[in-house]
């Protein structure tokens, strides 16, 4: 049977140089990157370079990049420091951000009873920023977290306007970024964000590792207590094997970005095109200029056909998804198109369909033909 993945917002394949360098690395340098012989030292070094090469691409120093175990970590580190360490007040965000967000947020609102303000989302998924800029002349110290691309629909977040209007107003700004990271260029030095995250699994690294930018001297302290590792700040044997795969990762993602975000471009515009001349009552959730390589659409089928239309999907070997897949097996809507789309609409099929330079027209293809048989 014909397999096509296109679930790569959920997850994406290793590309094969990050798995030979992995597999080098757990075969010849196991040392403990804490150890002060020649095997920890060894590994330290892989640690230490991982850590460079990483921060050359996003041009920050590489003392800003902390090691963790993904994006979800991250976030919930860096918000609850924020409170608890920054005496951050208030927090603003949205209520389409992720969940490792979203309930990070509602957990900090019980546990400190802080105040939380959610800026309104327009009909296309968008940020309304002239909320944001109101709600933050309440001059409380605040930290705003807003993703950069939603994970669900693509929507692009202005990190340079965002992070001009929270210097403005002497606010935190922390952006989770992981749909973004080693997908489009991210330059740190310009951009007036104090905390970014990434998870290596999204962009053909390995599962169980990421990194959090924590801007210099910003007074984070420790989620996690133990060892000094990670400067202090991130207690716990590192996973050197990971990091230097999501290093190479990383650099490969950057190395062919034009190449990949162009043919993955094209590859958007020919199921947009395909689903316009198949599927004319189609919509998209969200903008046909949102993020390249993720699209939300809506299809004009009846509702009785929602509940099974990804396991018929599946049933012929495509892999696609309905939106986030951290609530994958959950049966209620996405919370995301719940603030963008009408009671009726929300009951339709819809898909999020996402794609890596991996996929091909055909894949596009035999997806088209397979939903016209539903």
């Amino acid at each position: 049977m014909k397999k096509v993945y296109l679930d790569n917002a959920s997850t994406t394949a290793m590309r094969p140089e990050v798995i030979q360098e992995m597999t080098k690395i757990m075969t010849e340098d196991f040392g403990n990157p804490s150890s002060t012989h020649s095997f920890g030292r060894n590994a330290k070094t892989i640690l230490e370079l991982s850590r460079k090469n990483i921060a050359k691409h996003l041009n920050c120093s590489a003392q800003e990049i902390l090691f963790t175990s993904g994006g979800t970590e991250a976030d919930n580190w860096i918000l609850r420091s924020a409170v608890e360490d920054l005496k951050v007040e208030r927090i603003i965000t949205s209520r389409i951000e992720h969940h490792a967000v979203l309930y990070s947020v509602l957990a900090l609102q019980s546990d400190y009873n802080i105040q939380v303000d959610y800026v309104k989302v327009n009909e296309d998924g968008s940020i309304d920023l002239t909320h944001l800029s109101n709600l933050l002349a309440d001059e409380k110290k605040t930290i705003v977290s807003l993703m950069h691309v939603n994970n669900e629909t693509g929507t692009i977040l202005d990190l340079e306007r965002v992070g001009v209007i929270c210097k403005q107003y002497n606010a935190l700004f922390h952006s989770d970024t992981v749909q973004s990271v080693g997908k489009t260029e991210i330059d740190l030095q310009k951009l007036s964000v104090d905390f970014i995250l990434a998870s290596a699994h999204k962009f053909h690294g390995p599962k169980g590792t990421g990194f959090a930018f924590i801007r210099k001297n910003s007074g984070l302290q420790p989620l996690i207590f133990g060892g000094e590792q990670e400067k202090g700040l991130r207690a716990g044997t590192e996973a050197v094997h990971q990091i230097a795969g999501m290093a190479k990762a990383l650099a490969l993602s950057y190395e062919n970005l034009e190449e990949e975000r162009n043919y993955i471009s094209d590859l958007k515009k020919y199921l947009i095109s395909q689903l316009e001349i198949n599927f004319p009552g189609f919509r998209i959730n969200g903008k046909k200029d949102d993020f390249y390589n993720i699209i939300n659409i809506t299809l004009p089928f009846s509702s009785d056909k929602t509940s099974m239309l990804l396991f018929s999907l599946d049933m012929k070997g495509i892999a696609v998804s309905r939106g986030s897949a951290c609530q994958s097996g959950s049966i209620k809507p996405s919370h995301v198109l719940k603030e963008m789309l009408s009671e009726a609409d929300l009951k339709l099929p819809n898909l999020r369909i996402s794609f890596s330079h991996y996929n091909t027209k055909e894949d596009i293809d035999w997806l088209i033909e397979s939903l016209g048989v539903i």
